[in-house]
C-alpha cells in the first residue's frame, strides 16, 4: 500500500498527517508503529488521519494514533496542525472549522499571523470522567508512585492528565516517574504525566510524559491541563505562556465551564510517499 503523507509539527510535537477524505486509509497497529518509528519509518509522536465527518455539525473527522499504535481521544498540538493541513491542501477555504474527535467537537482557527487557536472545550474534573479511580473533586490529590507520595491534579482535556508542580522542571524525574504515572492502576485508561514549574503568574515551564509516546517536546492538551491546574491552585492568572522544550504555547482559561483556548504554531516540514 503506497500513500502520501505530510510531516508536520506543533512546537516540536511531530506528526504524520494522512488525507483519508477521498478514500479510506486502513492502517493496522503494526503499520502505525512502523510509520512512527524514527529509524525504520517516517518518525513521529502521533499519526493523524483526516476523514470525512460522521457528526452533522462537523467539517472533518480527526483520528489520532500514538506511536504505540493505539488510538486516543485528543491531541492539542495535532489539532493545530490539522487545520493548517486541511487549509494548505485546499480541503477547505474556512479559516475556522469544526472538527469531530473521539472526545467531541473542537474548533481550531487559523490566525492571520500563521499561528492556530483551538477552542479545546471546558476541562473535566469529575473522577469518573477523567477517569481516575477513588479520586475526589479536590484540585490537589495524593498519588502513591514507586514508593513515593506525590501531589497531582487529575483532569481531562478530552484525554486524561495528571499534573504535578516541581521546583525545577529540568531536574524533574520525568523518565523515571513518567511511565509509572502513565500506567498507574488508578488511571484505567492510562494518563499523560505533566511536570510543571511555575516561573511567575503568567509563565510556566512544562515537560510531559505522554501516554503511548513517552516524553515529547511539547503536548498541547498537557499545556492546557497544566495551565488549568495552576489557575485552580491560585498560582497563575487566566492567560499563561507555557514554555516546552519544543516551543511556547499560550493558554487562556477564565474558569468554570468556559472553554480553554490554546494558541501556538503549526509547521509543515515535508511531504512524501511511503510503501507499507
Amino acid at each position: 500500500m503506497i500513500f502520501k503523507f505530510t510531516k508536520m509539527h506543533g512546537a516540536g510535537n511531530d506528526f504524520v498527517v494522512i488525507d483519508a477524505t477521498r478514500k479510506p486509509v486502513p492502517l493496522a497497529p503494526e503499520q502505525l508503529r512502523l510509520l512512527a518509528d524514527r529509524h525504520f519509518g517516517v518518525g513521529c509522536d502521533q499519526i493523524l488521519l483526516v476523514e470525512t465527518p460522521q457528526h452533522a455539525d462537523a467539517d472533518f473527522r480527526y483520528r489520532i494514533f500514538n506511536a504505540d499504535g493505539g488510538e486516543v481521544e485528543q491531541c492539542g498540538n495535532g489539532a493545530r496542525c490539522f487545520v493548517r493541513f486541511v487549509h494548505d491542501q485546499k480541503l477547505t477555504s474556512k479559516r475556522e472549522i469544526v472538527v469531530e474527535t473521539k472526545s467531541g467537537l473542537i474548533r481550531p482557527k487559523l490566525e492571520d499571523d500563521g499561528r492556530v487557536t483551538v477552542n479545546m472545550g471546558a476541562p473535566v474534573f469529575e473522577p469518573a470522567r477523567v477517569p481516575f479511580i477513588d479520586g475526589t473533586d479536590e484540585v490537589v490529590q495524593p498519588l502513591d508512585v514507586g514508593g513515593t507520595r506525590i501531589q497531582i491534579s487529575a483532569l481531562s482535556m478530552g484525554n486524561p492528565h495528571a499534573v504535578q508542580v516541581v521546583d525545577d522542571v529540568e531536574q524533574a524525574p520525568v523518565a523515571a516517574l513518567g511511565p509509572l504515572i502513565e500506567n498507574h492502576p488508578r488511571f484505567p485508561n492510562r494518563v499523560n504525566a505533566g511536570f510543571m514549574q511555575v516561573i511567575d503568574r503568567s509563565h510556566i515551564k512544562l515537560r510531559v510524559y505522554e501516554r503511548g509516546s513517552g516524553e515529547t517536546l511539547s503536548c498541547g492538551t498537557g499545556a492546557c491541563a497544566a495551565a488549568v491546574s495552576g489557575i485552580l491552585r491560585g498560582l497563575l492568572d487566566d492567560s499563561v505562556h507555557v514554555a516546552t522544550r519544543g516551543g511556547t504555547l499560550t493558554i487562556q482559561w477564565h474558569g468554570g465551564d468556559s472553554p480553554v483556548l490554546m494558541t501556538g504554531p503549526a509547521i509543515t516540514v515535508f511531504e512524501g510517499k511511503i510503501d507499507l
